[in-house]
């Protein structure tokens, strides 16, 4: 792993990374299927929507057991929503991808029903998510919140053994298990009897690290590292996988001078050469993203592609259009005697830094000077968003279905870094997520894509790509829907 998380609940923390050993030690009542992206049955074997959009009622699989043996039914279903849902659990994730929910129903010992007080059409999508995995009700009676991380329990492929923070996070195989999803390997688990995640945070050591053995599987390969292991390396191999969600994109503050202007943002984005970041940081593994979402998303409005090109002489006219120029031959464009300035936050992780040094070398180039605060968590980036003092901030979100624009770029979003305030664009986002209808779907996101951009609300940088090394003695590698977390029941290791 390649990131240490501020904890490992996913009922709790939102971190991405706690999914890669999660995915496999909890089930969820469905899962989205990587390669038709329909849902199947998981811990439910099926369910019904009502007529209104407002009840979903699921009947779940008999005969299932967590690894402490408490069996499954929907009283454990409704513990955990429970959880979830209580202000004091302080859910990052888990409580916001259940949109609009108003309570549950235990129908009978193996049918629950969920309600929500509006359709939101997300709701299976956000139950196939780790973030909602299921997980032991006599586990969460027996620790507190803050303890459980250390003891989590749930039904799925793997067993969790231990977790040393900041060392390892140790599984071991589930001998009992046989109501996995229709895409996980039924027979043996492909012979694997532990996994143990081991925390590599320099990026310079990952590949080495896999190269001389000490890791068998590691995501998040620098992108020059990626492309020299594919060009020489017999021992490793590079899977490169395009992440569904948002894209890496800057953040624009509509509420900050001087990123309150229109024509600012819009010389920002006409200003930043994206083909050169790709070339230079990338090693062309990713493509230039044009929009709030990336390519791989559901609903991805592919009409955008192209707007807003890179054309420094233009961006210079539009600054001169609203009286920013370089009136003493600095570099830097002025008006009424104050420089063109803007403030940017970047993460220390993801080349984010490296990209942000890029952009400010080209928007000088335009007569923006740029100050850049890094960030080493997504805690110190929170606090410096709070304080508003900002033009940009970089950041990605990944998931497969498109409501993840509704944090971002609603009036009332938790995450509307953006400050704006829109009530058209309110009401597409809003309309989006209750239309169960597919094509009434796209079309709005399709809208909303397209507002979104017309404001100038971010720069899209490029799609991400995980750039994941695998040692040639394991085959079968796989991901699930959302790109990230591998699919570890269906790993095959050689010998075994």
């Amino acid at each position: 792993m390649t990131f240490q998380p501020s904890g490992f609940d996913p009922h709790i923390h939102a971190s991405s990374e706690l999914g890669i050993p999660l995915r496999s030690i909890y089930d969820t009542l469905v899962y989205r299927d990587p390669t038709t992206q329909t849902f199947v049955p998981g811990l439910a074997s099926n369910w019904t929507i009502s007529s209104d959009g407002r009840e979903y009622t699921f009947t779940l699989k008999p005969g299932v057991t967590f690894h402490d043996g408490t069996p499954f039914n929907a009283a454990a279903v409704g513990a955990n929503l429970d959880r979830i849902t209580n202000p004091a659990t302080g859910s990052q994730k888990a409580l916001f991808l259940l949109g609009n929910y108003a309570g549950y129903t235990i129908v009978d010992d193996l049918t629950l029903r969920i309600t929500l007080s509006e359709p939101y059409s997300p709701l299976l999508d956000s139950l196939s998510q780790v973030y909602l995995g299921i997980a032991s009700p006599s586990a969460l009676a027996m620790y507190s919140n803050e303890r459980y991380q250390f003891h989590q329990v749930g039904t799925g492929p793997f067993v969790f053994v231990e977790y040393v923070p900041g060392d390892r996070l140790v599984l071991r195989r589930n001998p009992n298990y046989a109501w996995g999803p229709v895409f996980y390997a039924q027979t043996g688990l492909a012979g694997i009897d532990e996994i143990e995640f081991r925390f590599f945070t320099d990026p310079a050591a990952r590949a080495l690290a896999l190269e001389g053995g000490e890791s068998d599987v590691m995501g998040e390969l620098l992108p020059l590292d990626a492309r020299t292991l594919s060009a020489s390396s017999t021992s490793a191999a590079v899977e490169p996988v395009t992440i569904p969600g948002q894209p890496l994109q800057f953040i624009m503050n509509t509420a900050q001078f001087p990123t309150d202007e229109l024509v600012v943002r819009q010389a920002l984005i006409v200003g930043a050469d994206r083909e050169a970041i790709i070339d230079a940081i990338f090693q062309r593994f990713s493509p230039v993203a044009w929009g709030p979402l990336s390519s791989a998303t559901p609903y991805y409005n592919a009409d955008l592609e192209g707007a807003y090109s890179f054309d420094p002489a233009a961006a210079r006219d539009a600054l001169a259009s609203i009286g920013y120029v370089d009136g003493n031959n600095d570099g830097i464009a002025e008006r009424d005697g104050a420089e063109l300035e803007i403030r940017m936050i970047a993460p220390t992780w993801g080349l984010i830094p490296e990209t942000a040094q890029l952009l400010e070398a080209q928007w000088r180039d335009i007569g923006i000077r740029t100050s850049i605060v890094q960030v080493p968590s997504r805690t110190a980036l929170l606090e410096e968003v709070a304080t508003g003092a900002y033009n940009l901030v970089a950041w990605y979100e990944f998931g497969a279905d498109p409501v993840i624009l509704n944090r971002y770029f609603t009036s009332s979003g938790d995450l509307n870094w953006t400050r704006f305030n829109s009530s058209e664009l309110d009401g597409l986002l809003a309309e989006a997520a209750r239309q169960s209808d597919d094509n009434a779907r796209r079309s709005l996101y399709y809208q909303s894509q397209l507002q979104i951009m017309e404001q100038a609300l971010i720069l899209p940088i490029r799609d991400y790509v995980n750039l994941n090394g695998y040692r040639r003695s394991l085959s079968e590698i796989s991901f699930d829907a959302y790109g990230w977390f591998p699919l570890l029941p269906n790993f095959v290791l050689s010998g075994n």
